[in-house]
């Protein structure tokens, strides 16, 4: 399989055949691609776990300043290399470059905040903006004045696997492994800062230390990621498989393995799929399907997914809703017995159907039964309708009496915790009320 960069104008991406497809799932389609999708995985994996201490530590933005600001880097190791006898594409020179200004990015922004009163958001705006912008101007000028050398260097704006060499993606991959590997050694330290500096602090953990190891570790990530993915999406390796790991746990050890494998997944996808559509641009490919999985994530997600959360808060309102039923059935047994359904849901301005959805579920539980469009309690019923009344009462005795709320304005309050206290609460309400009273 040929991997190119260029676009051919006009021409069609053919489709790559099954045996294409498996050979490049199972890494074998040869050195140079094996070589680019398990560079890019391990890249994956470190971004991803690196990138959860990141989001933890609120550092996410500052990841994106930093990545744009690598870019002047790039470009002056370029034009400095020859002076001292180096090779101006020799990728660890760039890296260097890079780390540096990106460093000096950071740091210019912390100055920002530190010694002005322009707030954090402001600072990372300010630094990206003139630390690209510096990058563009200096691109420009390499590509107008220098020779054949600087072709390609424009690559580490967007990314192009197809111009990386073995050696290219062998560091790419020792320095993921490194990242890793170093993070995973600081777990300790690092999951306290994260969670509460001051008691870090307390037991001997200096904060500003372990932020720095976030923050070389982050340097660490993107310098070496450059060239696979590009310096604008760079950042999308550090945020986004956090950010979908985030939807699945709240497990600290959970949140680390699940960003690790979602980043790890997105790097050998992104670049597999690159490999068998050689025209398409691996950064790119490989941050369209980080942003798949933390799509699926967002709507899948059982605990805080859109769906799960839609659901949790539908059962909530129904539960709600046949409550308020029963209260109504129980209060108004004696004064307006018989009373039809549908006068019941036009008084309360619900819609029919709704209403008769409503009745229909709760005579299925056995709490009403009905004739002629009458709902009559049943034992169970009655008893689910006094509880409910009980327990409205309860609350509302208790926002008067204890919480000072005028009794015109505790209704809604009401309204929305009755339905979840249980017998210990209602115990306990009657105690404070008892006590109150005596």
């Amino acid at each position: 399989m040929t991997t190119t960069g260029g676009s051919i104008p006009g021409a069609v991406d053919m489709p790559p055949t099954i045996d294409e497809i498996v050979r490049t799932l199972t890494l074998q389609a040869g050195f140079n691609t094996t070589s680019v999708i398990v560079g890019t995985t391990l890249l994956g994996i470190a971004a991803g776990l690196i990138g959860a201490f990141a989001l933890l530590r609120k550092r996410s933005l500052t990841a994106d300043a930093l990545s744009h600001a690598t870019l002047p880097g790039i470009c002056i190791a370029f034009l400095a290399a020859p002076s001292l006898g180096l090779a101006p594409r020799s990728m660890p020179v760039l890296m260097i470059g890079a780390a540096i200004t990106g460093v000096l990015g950071v740091v210019c922004i912390h100055l920002l905040i530190t010694k002005t009163r322009l707030r954090e958001d402001a600072s990372i705006g300010i630094v990206l903006s003139v630390f690209f912008g510096l990058g563009v101007v200096l691109l420009s000028v390499i590509q107008t004045n220098a020779s054949g050398n600087a072709a390609g260097l424009n690559h580490f704006i967007y990314g192009q696997t197809a111009a990386m060499t073995r050696s290219d993606t062998i560091t790419m991959g020792v320095i993921g492994v490194f990242s890793a590997a170093v993070a995973l050694l600081l777990l300790k330290e690092l999951s306290l800062v994260c969670f509460n500096d001051s008691f870090a602090r307390a037991t001997g953990i200096p904060a500003w230390l372990m932020d720095t190891v976030i923050l070389g570790l982050i340097v660490l990530v993107t310098v070496s990621g450059l060239q696979a993915v590009g310096l604008i999406l760079i950042v999308a390796m550090l945020i986004i498989p956090a950010a979908s790991a985030r939807f699945w746990t709240e497990r600290l050890w959970k949140l680390i393995l699940l960003s690790a494998l979602i980043g790890g997944a997105s790097g050998y996808a992104g670049s597999s799929v690159s490999a068998l559509l050689p025209r398409k641009p691996a950064g790119s490919v490989i941050v369209l399907t980080a942003g798949a999985l933390f799509a699926a994530s967002m709507f899948l997600a059982p605990a805080r997914g859109v769906l799960a959360t839609a659901l949790r808060r539908a059962r909530i309102r129904w539960r709600i809703a046949n409550d308020h039923l029963l209260e109504y059935l129980f209060e108004n047994t004696n004064t307006s017995p018989g009373r039809p359904l549908s006068d019941i849901a036009d008084e309360h301005g619900i819609p029919s159907l709704r209403f008769k959805l409503l009745a229909k579920a709760l005579q299925i539980r056995g709490f009403i039964t009905m004739s002629n469009g009458v709902a009559t309690l049943t034992h169970i019923g009655s008893a689910r309708g006094a509880r409910v009344a009980r327990n409205h009462a309860l609350w509302e005795q208790y926002l008067i009496t204890h919480a000072d709320i005028a009794p015109s304005h505790v209704d809604w309050s009401v309204d929305q915790v009755e339905h979840v206290l249980d017998d210990e609460l209602v115990r306990r309400l009657e105690r404070l009320l008892a006590e109150s009273r005596a």
